[in-house]
């Protein structure tokens, strides 16, 4: 309390009230600068202003006044605010979250029977995110059977860099046959792919693209892709700054099926399955393929890419996972039995022993409607 209050319930006393005086008149020129820096830095408006009083406060013999610490913090809250609600910036940048907690914790309760994938894409990212910047784009190579989850670890790495996921202007996603159908037009697609590739770094500042069924991508692309992947070499040459490319492929499927196949008749437990084993196997069966059959046997050979990704084929229990998340996520009741029921609906090799999902987790969502009353 300040000296000289009046008394409890009282008229305020002089000292009391210049105190309050003083505290609004603060508090009132500090939204006064929030406004104003807002509006230069956000809706780039008023920056001639700001400008101007920035370089009087500069040419102060004593230090001037500036935001303290706590009012940096909150202008740096607002600004996210505003951004939630739609574009704050010409470039995207400011959608950009990188929530790489985020994303470790939808893998961990999401992604099922995946424990190399998991391991494999967060350690990646923040890798690459968080350390010093580098002059090579991060590539990534997920193989593994239809339905073991590449489609949406994906999504998840979209959702959880950018604030937009893949409705995100620095996200572009490319399905072979859909972009690239005729192989008698590669010479208008690669002209194409590289104008779209450009474009995008220029708008961000990090950039992702994810390349679907990349077995099917035609070899000649990879001559408008291999320059935003590689390692810069000339001072010429456009920092791409950080650039991710996901190369989703079910090549090297029937090979990470093979190696979990002798674990489990070993009695080995499939999470004993390592990193290096399955990578190893996989990188020998792609640069080994013909060169011109598809475009995974030249990226490794040109070392561009940095980590291949296996996915395991899931199994009867995976399955029952899926099917839960599923009820969850349309937010309908669900037993154990119901479960059951749903993963006996699914075809399970090899033929003897009826061990894995032909078709993975896909097909799930859509089977729950033979279970709605």
């Amino acid at each position: 309390e300040e000296q000289g209050a009046g008394p409890e319930g009282g008229p305020w006393g002089k000292a009391r009230y210049e105190a309050v005086k003083k505290h609004l008149g603060a508090v009132g020129a500090l939204s006064k600068q929030y406004w104003q820096y807002v509006a230069c830095r956000v809706l780039r408006d008023g920056c001639e202003q700001e400008e101007k009083e920035q370089e009087e406060r500069e040419l102060l013999p004593f230090p001037g006044w500036g935001f303290p610490l706590v009012g940096q913090d909150y202008l740096e809250i607002l600004s996210a605010w505003y951004c939630s609600f739609g574009k704050c910036c010409e470039t995207g940048d400011c959608r950009i979250i990188n929530n790489i907690t985020g994303l470790e914790a939808d893998l961990s309760e999401h992604l099922h029977g995946q424990h190399l994938a998991k391991e494999a894409v967060v350690q990646a990212l923040q890798e690459f995110l968080q350390g010093p910047r580098t002059q090579k784009a991060l590539v990534l190579s997920f193989h593994g059977w239809s339905g073991t989850g590449k489609n949406f670890v994906a999504r998840l790495v979209a959702s959880h860099l950018y604030r937009d996921g893949l409705r995100s202007e620095c996200v572009r996603v490319f399905i072979s046959l859909l972009h690239f159908p005729h192989h008698n037009y590669v010479d208008s697609y690669k002209a194409q792919l590289q104008r779209q590739l450009s474009e995008t770094l220029r708008r961000c500042g990090q950039a992702l693209f994810i390349f679907d069924e990349a077995e099917k991508l035609h070899s000649s692309l990879l001559d408008a892709i291999r320059p935003f992947m590689a390692h810069r070499d000339s001072k010429g040459q456009a920092d791409h700054q950080r650039s991710i490319f996901l190369f989703l492929s079910n090549l090297g499927g029937n090979t990470i099926n093979e190696v979990a196949l002798d674990f489990w008749r070993a009695g080995r437990a499939r999470e004993e399955i390592s990193m290096e084993l399955l990578e190893q196997r996989l990188r020998l069966e792609l640069q080994e393929a013909p060169e011109n059959s598809h475009a995974h046997s030249q990226l490794l050979r040109e070392n561009l890419i940095d980590v291949v990704v296996p996915f395991l084929p899931l199994q009867y229990q995976h399955v029952k996972l899926c099917a839960r998340d599923a009820f969850r996520a349309r937010g309908l009741p669900y037993t154990e039995a119901t479960l059951d029921q749903l993963a006996q609906m699914m075809v399970f090799v090899p033929k003897e022993e009826k061990l894995f999902s032909a078709q993975g987790c896909k097909s799930v969502s859509q089977r729950i409607n033979y279970f709605l009353p």
